[in-house]
């Protein structure tokens, strides 16, 4: 293997919202470029309250490219549109790498690719398009095409064992095809940051009050069906409690009218979207984090509270048990299991010394494990090994 080789690298998502998968893509793209690789990001449109994350990162000197055949939602034309546009441009430009992103721009890109004989063709999964959560008629259908493109392509990353596990259970593919690479973060900024009391003052905080934080869009998969839930059974034990909810999207309104119903708006602070590097100024204000999504790869918002010293509180499944050990960084609990979340909350914002203590547990967890200069390094040796594997194939 040749660590000097610079390649041609084209990585493929459907879009660029603030998300954890997008956020995976972009610092791919930035460390490979930064190694002197040639690098292409090719995505689709990113509309909605969601943010579109390269407005704050900006292009930073790679190749960005908008496809807008290029969709999340299943939609035929357009993806067979997307898969002749795609496979046209690798052949165009031979990469020597395609690396997808996430289901949907996984199946047309790897398909895409393969036909066009790009030498390594390679995805990550992030989350599962098939999960328990969803009709059986979908499961199927993403089922049939995760299989389709996983014999179009030579090696499959994940960000969670889990995920491997439900791929290989499902028949995806072969568990030797497979590697996880845990999603890299800029962990500094999360293992420096401490509370400002200006922040904490002007989001109406009181001071020295305990917050609950959530880190996710404001959208029904990230499990804020349960999170209000939680919230009025605890603050109904411990009144002075005060929930941060960082994000936006289409449940804004929605979760509005639900804590005006009963009366707590002076309880709950709604951040809105912020760019990613200030995350970690909201973090620091939080006594504890909640992540409670039925569907989630690997949470990336949990890394990052306890990259922070705060500990968190998950659903048990997925890649989330995988970062909250139980007992040890956080509390995993059965799926919708809210009073089991609510009764957690109460034990550790009872004890602030026993949650210091799961916190500093989960800061040594994750402090070299997720660091985004470790991903790059794993990325580019898978590309650099199957690159020459190519090579060698193409002599015989």
């Amino acid at each position: 293997m040749n660590s000097d080789r610079k390649l041609k690298i084209c990585h493929v998502i459907t879009r660029m919202i603030v998300g954890g998968a997008q956020e995976n893509t972009l610092f791919s793209v930035l460390g490979h470029r930064e190694r002197g690789h040639e690098v292409t990001l090719v995505t689709g449109p990113s509309p909605g309250r969601e943010g579109e994350l390269l407005r704050f990162a900006g292009a930073q000197g790679f190749e960005l490219l908008e496809f807008p055949e290029l969709v999340r939602e299943i939609a035929p034309w357009k993806d067979w549109c997307a898969c002749r546009r795609l496979k046209r441009f690798f052949r165009e430009r031979g990469f020597d790498v395609v690396h997808t992103h996430s289901s949907k721009a996984g199946i047309v890109g790897r398909v895409a690719a393969w036909e066009a004989h790009v030498p390594v063709v390679v995805h990550t999964v992030h989350g599962q398009a098939f999960h328990p959560y969803q009709s059986g008629w979908k499961n199927a259908l993403y089922r049939g095409a995760e299989r389709f493109a996983a014999r179009r392509c030579h090696r499959i990353f994940a960000v969670a064992q889990a995920m491997i596990d439900q791929c290989v259970a499902a028949g995806i593919a072969p568990r030797e095809q497979y590697r996880v690479i845990y999603s890299g973060m800029e962990m500094e900024h999360f293992l420096q940051a401490v509370p400002e009391p200006e922040l904490r003052a002007e989001l109406g905080i009181p001071e020295g009050a305990p917050v609950v934080a959530t880190l996710a869009r404001l959208f029904p998969q990230k499990g804020y069906e349960y999170v209000l839930p939680a919230a009025f059974q605890v603050l109904r034990a411990f009144p002075e409690v005060h929930f941060l909810l960082i994000g936006d999207g289409p449940m804004h309104e929605e979760l509005h009218r639900k804590i005006a119903a009963v009366h707590l708006e002076d309880r709950f602070h709604f951040a809105g979207l912020i760019a990613p590097d200030q995350v970690p100024r909201y973090l620091a204000l939080c006594d504890l984090l909640w992540h409670l999504s039925l569907h989630e790869g690997l949470p990336r918002s949990v890394v990052q509270a306890l990259a922070s010293g705060k500990p968190a509180i998950g659903f048990r499944l997925d890649g989330t048990p995988e970062v909250v050990l139980d007992g040890q960084t956080g509390y995993c609990v059965a799926p919708e299991d809210v009073n089991a979340v609510a009764e957690r909350s109460l034990t550790l914002l009872r004890d602030p010394e026993f949650a210091a203590c799961l916190g500093k547990n989960g800061r040594e967890l994750v402090r070299e494990r997720f660091d985004r200069r470790r991903m790059c390094d794993e990325l580019e040796r898978e590309y650099l090994e199957l690159a020459a594997a190519a090579e060698d194939r193409k002599s015989c």
